[in-house]
């Protein structure tokens, strides 16, 4: 742990405890619908609708590669 925020580690454990919970399907399956919604909203012309939602799915898919790589290696 770090000495300038010692409660850091404590959180970060505290969070991988809950997402550790989540499948690791979920991610992928959000971020193939953000991709869905996104296409939709631009054959509906809202262009920036449509880039905004769309922008969501690599975020997501890091999200649930970091979550894989915890629950297969473990936090530090």
């Amino acid at each position: 742990m770090n000495a300038n925020t010692p409660d850091e580690g404590l959180a970060t454990i505290a969070i991988e405890k809950q997402t550790s919970k989540i499948p690791s399907g979920v991610y992928l399956t959000v971020s193939l619908a953000a991709m869905a919604v996104s296409l939709g909203l631009k054959l509906f012309h809202k262009k920036n609708t449509a880039l905004f939602i769309g922008q969501w799915a690599a975020p997501i898919l890091i999200m649930g590669l970091y979550n894989k790589l915890v629950k297969t290696e473990g936090h530090d």
